[in-house]
C-alpha cells in the first residue's frame, strides 16, 4: 500500500465522502463498479479512457485456468483418438463381415459340388445293373426257359446289390441274430424251442443301413418259448 492509498483510508469522514464521490464520478478512471480502469494520455494532454478495466488475477486462478485449458486439449485429443479408433473398428467389422459371407459361400459351393459328385458316382454304380437287366432281357427272348431267366434275374440282383455296396448301403444282419428293436421291426411272433428265444427266424424284407445310419429296418420273425401252463390256457 501506497503513501497516498494509506492517507485516503485514513482520510476524514467528509473528505472520504468527497474522496468517494470522485472515484464514482470520474468515469474516465472508474467503471461503475469502482474498478480503476486504464487511462492513455494522447497527444496534448488528452486522456481516453480503454474499454476493459484493469484487473490482475492471482496465481491461484492463473494455475486453474491452466488446468482447465489442458483439461480440454486432453478431452480433445480423446475424443479425435476415440472417433478414429470407432472408424478402424467399422472397418475391421466390415472386412470381417465380407470374409465371412465369402468363406459362407466357399463352403456352400463345395458342399454342393460334392453332393453333385456322390449323385453322379451312384449313377454310374447303377448304369451297370441296367445293363445286366437289358442282357437279361434279351436272353429270354432269345431262349424263354426258367433257368435262362432266373439266372438273368440273379445277375442283375447282384450287381445292384454291389452298386449300393460300392456307395456305403449295407444289408441288416438278421436270420439267426437275437431280435435288436434299433435295426429290426418284429412282424410276429412263433414258438420255438428254448434256445432260439429272442432271436430272428425268418425274415420278410431286408433292412439296410448308410454309412452307419440306419436306412429302414429288417420286417423278421422271432421266436418266443410257449410255456406249459400258457398253450393249455
Amino acid at each position: 500500500m501506497n503513501g497516498q492509498e494509506f492517507e485516503a483510508e485514513n482520510l476524514p469522514a467528509e473528505d472520504q465522502a468527497a474522496e468517494d464521490e470522485i472515484r464514482f464520478n470520474d468515469k474516465r478512471r472508474f467503471n461503475e463498479q469502482g474498478e480503476r480502469v486504464k487511462v492513455e494520455v494522447k497527444d496534448g494532454g488528452n486522456e481516453e479512457r480503454a474499454e476493459n478495466p484493469e484487473r490482475t488475477k492471482s496465481p491461484e486462478l492463473l494455475k486453474v485456468e491452466a488446468a482447465l485449458k489442458e483439461t480440454a486439449l486432453r478431452c480433445e485429443a480423446a475424443e479425435a483418438k476415440l472417433i478414429e479408433v470407432q472408424k478402424r473398428f467399422e472397418a475391421e467389422r466390415a472386412k470381417l463381415e465380407a470374409e465371412t459371407a465369402e468363406m459362407r459361400e466357399r463352403m456352400k459351393k463345395s458342399l454342393e459340388q460334392r453332393a453333385e459328385a456322390d449323385r453322379f458316382n451312384f449313377l454310374t454304380t447303377l448304369l451297370p445293373v441296367l445293363d445286366n437287366l437289358n442282357l437279361a432281357i434279351e436272353a429270354s427272348e432269345r431262349d424263354s426257359s426258367f433257368e435262362h431267366l432266373l439266372t438273368g434275374v440273379k445277375g442283375t440282383e447282384r450287381s445292384f446289390r454291389q452298386a449300393l455296396l460300392n456307395v456305403g448301403v449295407e444289408p441288416v444282419a438278421s436270420v439267426g441274430e437275437l431280435f435288436n428293436p434299433e435295426i429290426h421291426e418284429a412282424v410276429d411272433l412263433v414258438a420255438c424251442d428254448p434256445e432260439d428265444e429272442g432271436k430272428i427266424l425268418a425274415e420278410y424284407s431286408a433292412g439296410y443301413t448308410f454309412k452307419g445310419r440306419l436306412l429302414r429296418p429288417a420286417r423278421v420273425q422271432v421266436g418266443t418259448v410257449v410255456n406249459a401252463g400258457t398253450a393249455a390256457e
